[in-house]
C-alpha cells in the first residue's frame, strides 16, 4: 500500500482544492461550478477558522486527495461533529489507500482534540463506491435521512 503525507492544507493550496472542487461536482452530479464561487467559498475556509479545514493528501509534492471538515454543534453530546466533505482524490490515485490515509490522520486529530463527539458525512444515495468505502472504515449509514432547502441550486 502507498504512502502519503497527510497535512491541514494551507492558503498556498488553493487553486488546487478549487480544481479538485470543481472536478469532483461535475463528476458525482454533473454540475459545473463557476470558478470564482468556488475559490471565493474554499478562500473563506481559510479566512475564518470557525468554518473549517482542509487536509490533504499528498504524493510525489503534488496533492493527490482532499477532504474538508466542518463543524456542528451538538447539545444532546456537548460536542462538535465535524462533518466530511469535499471529499475527492484524484483518478491517477484511485485505490491506493489516499481516503484512507485522510481518513485515519482525521480519526487521530479528532480523538485528541477532545471536543469532538464523532464524524457525519452525506453520500449520494446512488454511490455504493463510496458507500462501500465508508462501511470499509468503520462507518455506518445513519437512522436519518437528510432533508434540504437549497438556494443556490433548488431543491434535491
Amino acid at each position: 500500500m502507498e504512502t502519503f503525507q497527510v497535512r491541514k492544507a494551507i492558503a498556498q493550496d488553493l487553486p488546487t482544492l478549487v480544481a479538485h472542487n470543481r472536478a469532483m461536482a461535475l463528476e458525482t452530479e454533473a454540475r459545473e461550478l463557476d470558478p470564482a464561487t468556488v475559490e471565493r467559498g474554499t478562500r473563506a475556509v481559510f479566512e475564518d477558522e470557525r468554518r473549517g479545514f482542509y487536509l490533504v493528501a499528498e504524493q510525489g509534492g503534488g496533492i493527490v486527495g482532499q477532504l474538508l471538515i466542518t463543524y456542528e454543534w451538538s447539545d444532546w453530546r456537548c460536542g462538535d461533529f465535524w462533518w466530511i466533505q469535499s471529499v475527492y482524490v484524484s483518478p491517477a490515485a484511485r485505490r491506493q489507500g489516499v481516503f484512507r490515509a485522510l481518513y485515519h490522520h482525521l480519526h487521530d486529530l479528532a480523538r485528541n482534540d477532545g471536543q469532538v463527539c464523532g464524524f457525519r458525512l452525506y453520500v449520494e444515495q446512488e454511490n455504493r463506491s463510496a458507500q462501500q468505502t465508508y462501511e470499509r472504515l468503520g462507518m455506518a449509514p445513519s437512522h436519518y435521512r437528510c432533508f434540504e432547502v437549497d438556494f443556490v441550486f433548488g431543491p434535491g
